[in-house]
């Protein structure tokens, strides 16, 4: 099945916005096993847009085209498509009626005319209901020659998903074979590192498949299976995805698509009714917005301190003055004194500082440009990280909230566990609390195994600190 990409709006062909859907779609079309040869960008013109769908459908299958939905007269993609597949406009009793409550949710009593444009559809066309704006997507199907053109917003909040809820499914449907993939989020070990402890399942893979995505202060490994149902290929990738929590254990953070690094911290801190505070120099907040980029993050986190200057540690975290002219700003001490100031500070359990020399300049031969320091403070103890980075002045300042986070996440897993684990064959037939492995399986809590596999003690020991959930 060949896919070809139309990206339309000329703010795109000009370069006034970065075409990130057109990234997005391709990644996503490999991963669905599409065959994608070409992708476009046709600016706001009805001749070279319908000229553009004619090429494009006389090459390709299924042809993706995103933007010109919209109510304004330079929206175009809708109606050339209708013309080029000779179908004519209706208003959509249904899309209005969404539109409609759209508006009324942003409070909008006034809705204008040229609104309802976005809701004439082409005849026969498939209406995707656009959740997060108002323009709907469509799909219009050619059965007769076997051509396909689905029409999705520009927006990316819009887009993507729209794609995951509705188009996915659909070019899935499409092929003999559904694509389905896990995927598996690692921090704490680099790329190549990583790869090295799975590369011979790589090397032997068919179906399923393994492939890592390096991605800033983590690496992704995502297993794919083809199969005729979700089912057959959930069986399929089971063992894989086991062997590599076998192998690289508490690295893996998760294995769900949409799950990210901080939300996992901000979850395991909810778990433990725990408040945290950052303190930062160098990522000049970064770590404290990247928290609460989670829903909910106002659980965890009540304040937090941008301390640039000396002045402002001394100040407002009472770093030292003795601390910053002996060992100097961007030092192991400092950042000690940092996280355990901004703990008492915000009164808070758990506190993060960062401070380094981001770059380009200000390295010298003894602190050179990307060395970091990361401080992690917890329950009365504080614990202090080196980092030497490489990139951009932003990569490292992105790769040191990473680090922080995957710090915070390691430190704080084990620090509420006072139980004895008690574990193997000196247990059997007896009774307890916390057991490891088959004969213990009359304890209160335990994990299954003769013996269980490191990542799924692990999983258990996460799973009974976080929510002391009785049985097994």
């Amino acid at each position: 099945m060949v896919v070809e990409l139309i990206s339309v709006g000329t703010e795109i062909l000009l370069g006034n916005i970065v075409n990130t859907n057109a990234t997005y779609l391709a990644e996503q079309c490999a991963l669905l096993g599409c065959s994608l040869y070409r992708q476009s960008v046709v600016g706001d013109n009805e001749g070279r847009l319908e000229e553009a769908v004619r090429q494009a459908l006389g090459r390709s299958d299924i042809i993706i085209l995103t933007g010109g939905l919209g109510p304004t007269k330079d929206d175009l993609t809708k109606e050339i498509v209708a013309k080029v597949f000779g179908r004519e406009l209706y208003l959509d009793e249904h899309t209005k009626e969404r539109i409609t409550t759209y508006m009324q949710r942003l409070n909008r009593s006034h809705i204008t005319e040229n609104n309802w444009k976005q809701a004439m559809i082409p005849e026969g066309a498939i209406i995707l209901d656009n959740d997060n704006g108002t323009a709907p997507g469509l799909i219009l199907e050619d059965r007769e020659n076997g051509k396909t053109a689905i029409l999705m917003p520009g927006p990316p909040a819009e887009m993507h998903p729209m794609f995951e809820k509705d188009v996915a499914p659909y070019l899935n449907k499409q092929q003999p074979e559904g694509i389905y993939s896990r995927m598996v989020k690692i921090c704490g070990i680099g790329e190549s590192a990583a790869e090295t402890m799975v590369a011979d399942l790589m090397d032997k893979q068919s179906n399923p498949t393994l492939a890592p995505y390096a991605k800033t202060g983590e690496v992704h490994f995502r297993i794919t299976a083809k199969a005729k149902t979700k089912e057959e290929a959930e069986a399929m990738m089971a063992p894989m995805l086991e062997e590599m929590k076998k192998r690289l254990g508490k690295a893996i953070y998760t294995t769900e698509e949409n799950v990210t690094l901080e939300e996992v911290v901000v979850e395991l801190l909810k778990q433990k009714n725990f408040t945290v505070t950052t303190a930062e120099s160098c990522t000049g907040g970064l770590i404290a917005g990247t928290l609460v980029n989670v829903a909910g993050a106002s659980d965890v986190l009540n304040e937090g301190y941008v301390t640039y200057s000396n002045e402002a540690k001394e100040r407002l975290i009472h770093v030292s003055h003795e601390t910053l002219e002996t060992y100097g700003a961007v030092s192991e001490q400092t950042a000690h004194e940092m996280a355990e100031g901004a703990a008492k500070a915000a009164n808070a359990d758990a506190a993060l500082s960062a401070t380094g020399i981001a770059g380009p300049g200000g390295g010298t031969e003894e602190k050179p440009v990307g060395l970091v320091y990361i401080g992690c403070y917890l329950n009365g103890k504080t614990t202090v990280k080196e980092c030497r980075w490489n990139g951009s002045r932003m990569e490292n300042r992105l790769d040191t909230v990473k680090a922080a986070l995957e710090m915070l996440k390691e430190e704080g897993l084990f620090e509420k566990l006072d139980e004895k684990i008690c574990i193997g064959q000196g247990y059997r037939g007896k009774t307890g609390v916390l057991g490891v492995g088959h004969c213990t399986c009359k304890f209160q809590n335990y994990v299954e195994g003769c013996p269980p596999l490191e990542g799924d003690i692990y999983e258990f020991l996460k799973g009974y600190i976080g929510e002391r959930t009785p049985g097994k």
